[in-house]
């Protein structure tokens, strides 16, 4: 199962280019925050269609 962790920025609008912040593992978005909001939450979510070997190339029908 692939996960991402997702930041919302509650002071902008949604559809704002600032509004989500997405992150590849908990590191990254841990190293987001200590510089641009050190007490924001993040949530785990999961991503759907990820291939097995993870590269997330997704089949069309």
């Amino acid at each position: 199962m692939k996960t991402v962790w997702i930041y919302v920025d509650t002071k902008k609008q949604v559809g704002d280019r600032d509004h989500l912040k997405v992150f590849a593992n908990s590191d990254l978005a841990d190293e987001w925050f200590v510089v641009n909001d050190p007490e924001g939450v993040v949530f785990e979510y999961e991503v759907i269609g990820v291939d097995e070997t993870g590269s997330g190339r997704q089949r069309h029908r």
